[in-house]
């Protein structure tokens, strides 16, 4: 059934993998690391699937390459298939879990690490935690280069899965260097005088409410540099409730105001069903985080 496939110029395990890492480096010199010999072997290993499919697989963009739509889908199957025999081979020889969970730098810290850290008993999986925005979680959770995501959409593109793990209400935090008492503040507010820093990873500029429209004094990635900026008493910030900044009433306005930004903001696990299909044991990781950080927050 399958003999065509496997003639000495027709597929391997090396070509297929060196068309994934190509393609996610987007550049075969990069995917090679440099190494002139490898990048030949590249190169020729790509050529060798091209003259195999009878089609265009790469194609070169800017300075480097990218996918054609057929070199993607073939890198997807790849992908999927390198995964699925990598988690059997794991399960045979009893090797250790690693799971990778992409999420922002404050769930990371706040919520993760915690978790994640505790002294357990036995060997247990391993975890490789990184911190990514929410539209790259939701590539690489499609591309199954992680395992678990934490993102705050409602919704994500099939066929990925998401269930909610926590909510809070965001709060305006402005210090009193800026507006001494609540009055004052909005004021400031309705002549748009306030300096304030958008959390860019966190929070889309149209969630600002009161600041839409405008543009902030300071961009960073995460709530919990928000609040250290906060905390410097030159700008405020929206904060969910579980970052509430120390000695609040002494030093800082917070305001309930109307729109999205007093509306709940919302944590989701998200996960690609498909991994649950090739790795054994990532359902049961999967109820592990859903009840785990739903508990802890």
């Amino acid at each position: 059934m399958f003999a065509r496939l496997f003639t000495d110029s027709g597929l391997s395990l090396d070509r297929l993998r060196a068309l994934v890492e190509v393609g996610a480096a987007g550049n075969i010199a990069r995917a090679a690391e440099g190494d002139p010999i490898r990048q030949s072997q590249f190169s020729r290993q790509i050529k060798e699937l091209e003259d195999f499919f009878q089609t265009k697989l790469v194609e070169r963009h800017g300075k480097g390459i990218r996918l054609t739509p057929g070199g993607r889908e073939l890198a997807r199957i790849s992908r999927f298939f390198l995964m699925g025999l990598s988690n059997f081979r794991r399960g045979c020889l009893a090797e250790e879990q690693i799971f990778r969970i992409g999420a922002g730098a404050t769930f990371v810290d706040r919520f993760l690490l915690p978790l994640l850290a505790q002294p357990s008993r036995g060997s247990g999986p391993r975890y490789a935690l990184e911190t990514v925005d929410h539209i790259e979680i939701e590539r690489r959770l499609h591309d199954l280069t992680l395992d678990f995501g934490i993102v705050t959409a409602t919704a994500v593109s099939r066929p990925l899965r998401l269930e909610e793990l926590a909510r809070w209400r965001l709060r305006l935090w402005i210090p009193k260097l800026l507006c001494r008492d609540e009055s004052q503040a909005r004021q400031a507010l309705r002549d748009k005088l306030l300096p304030f820093v958008w959390p860019a990873h966190e929070l889309a500029l149209s969630d600002l409410g009161v600041f839409k429209g405008r543009k902030p004094r300071l961009v960073c990635a995460s709530f919990i540099e928000a609040k250290a900026a906060l905390e410097r008493g030159g700008v405020a910030s929206f904060l969910p409730e579980f970052l509430a900044p120390e000695q609040a009433a002494d030093q800082f306005v917070c305001l309930s105001t109307k729109g999205a930004e007093g509306a709940l903001y919302r944590y989701h696990l998200a996960w690609n069903p498909r991994l649950l299909r090739l790795n054994p044991h990532a359902t049961r990781q999967r109820d592990f985080l859903l009840a785990s950080l739903a508990q802890g927050t």
